[in-house]
């Protein structure tokens, strides 16, 4: 038995009258998803990252634009409000991880794009993030992965109305 076992047991007991089913998947997501951010951010840390700073570096990164991405086009990839990328971005500027830079399509307008520094940090870290990514998911088959994906893919759906 484990922790999500015991809390369904007790509510059974408790109210016999609810069917509890939900809250074992929904509870281990939760569990499992705690458990994941924890591990992942002990490896973003090394490199003085958080979920954030992580998540801006890593889209510029993968966006395929060394030249860099408007702001509009990164709220379009990190789904954040304007106000929470601005900060974000401040951060990282003071840390000289990304710049800002003309606009060369938008002369009223910049880019932000990694520089040197936060090239090589990101770089980096996400080879460790990936690998820590390796270790987490370690005790499951090619198989199994490939299953929860598909129904985690499908459960989404099911509830993601910006699908």
């Amino acid at each position: 038995m484990d922790h999500v076992d015991r809390i369904v047991t007790q509510w059974n007991k408790a109210r016999p009258d609810l069917d509890v089913g939900p809250m074992e998947t929904i509870g281990r997501l939760s569990r499992l998803a705690a458990k994941l951010r924890s591990e992942m951010e002990k490896t973003w840390k090394i490199y003085g990252l958080n979920p954030a700073s992580f998540d801006v570096l890593a889209t510029l990164r993968r966006s395929g634009k060394p030249e860099g991405l408007s702001p509009g086009e990164m709220l379009d990839l990190t789904m954040v409000t304007s106000g929470t990328m601005t900060n974000r971005i401040d951060q990282l500027v003071k840390a000289d991880l990304v710049e800002r830079v003309s606009n060369p399509e938008d002369k009223r307008g910049f880019l932000i794009r990694l520089t040197q520094q936060g090239f090589a940090t990101i770089e980096n870290a996400v080879n460790d993030h990936v690998e820590t990514q390796h270790r987490l998911l370690k005790g499951l088959s090619a198989a199994q992965r490939d299953s929860l994906n598909q129904l985690l893919k499908a459960f989404g759906e099911t509830i993601d109305t910006d699908a």
